[in-house]
């Protein structure tokens, strides 16, 4: 089968299994008229992939504290315009990590025009909305233990994994930017960050104009491992001159006023 076939097959494995709980090795094969290997196969990918888990002669559905991360209802203006301008940065064919949360989440409708594109992930979400795009991009995950405050991947072999591979950009939001020292977070597992930073060779942070200022304790990224920050045109002209004097471009994204979606 070429590889739309094997997609649409999975998509159709995810779909049964999200009615069913389970699913067979046998009946699948009956099902989609192919062999109990090619099933296997199948089944072991998605695995691979975080969408379930293998159960001898069959899969079941993730655990349901592992598949609780959900989209939020809308994305805000604020949030699609950030988006928009950093999928600009994003070329065809480009390896990218997509750091968990729902500013970066946001890039997601924006991907589905590129093509080729490599995204490794530690979130189940993104994982999940990815498979839908219209093209389709190959899929890595990080792995590791699931941290139910960040809802996302972590630890050692998350940071293990990603060591494996070089990425041309990550995308990561924060919660907080403070203009001396660089992104800040109340989550105190800040080391896969760091380690996502290094192994890409562009790091573009997306946060809101309302967060810049805002100091946490807990240090995340520091301006040197910052190339490209994405916020709205909100951001006061004297904090922008603060942001570049680090050596960080800084992009204002225009909010559209059309969408009446709260912030």
């Amino acid at each position: 089968m070429n590889k739309r076939n094997t997609q649409q097959r999975r998509r159709g494995i995810l779909d049964l299994l999200a009615e069913q709980g389970e699913v067979s090795v046998d009946d699948l094969a009956l099902r989609f008229e192919t062999s109990e290997v090619t099933i296997r196969k199948d089944l072991t990918a998605l695995e691979d992939n975080g969408l379930l888990l293998r159960r001898y002669g069959g899969a079941v559905q993730l655990p349901h504290e592992l598949i609780s991360e959900a989209a939020p209802a809308t994305i805000s203006a604020r949030k699609q315009a950030l988006a928009k301008a950093a999928a600009a940065l994003i070329k065809d064919h480009y390896r990218i990590i997509l750091d968990s949360g729902s500013t970066t989440a946001a890039l997601l409708p924006e991907l589905s025009a590129k093509q080729g594109l490599v995204v490794m992930t530690n979130s189940l979400f993104i994982a999940n909305s990815l498979r839908e795009l219209e093209h389709e991009p190959k899929l890595l995950m990080t792995g590791g233990s699931w941290d139910a405050q960040s809802e996302s991947f972590q630890g050692q072999l998350a940071e293990q994994v990603l060591r494996a591979y070089d990425f041309d950009q990550l995308f990561i939001g924060a919660d907080g930017i403070d203009l001396q020292r660089g992104t800040t977070t109340f989550n105190e597992l800040t080391s896969l960050s760091r380690v996502m930073a290094e192994v890409a060779r562009e790091v573009v942070v997306m946060v809101e104009s309302d967060k810049i200022g805002r100091k946490i304790h807990n240090l995340e990224l520091p301006w040197t491992s910052i190339k490209i920050l994405v916020t709205d045109d909100k951001l006061p002209d004297t904090a922008k001159r603060q942001i570049e004097q680090q050596g960080v471009r800084v992009i204002c994204a225009p909010v559209s006023t059309e969408h009446t979606t709260s912030e």
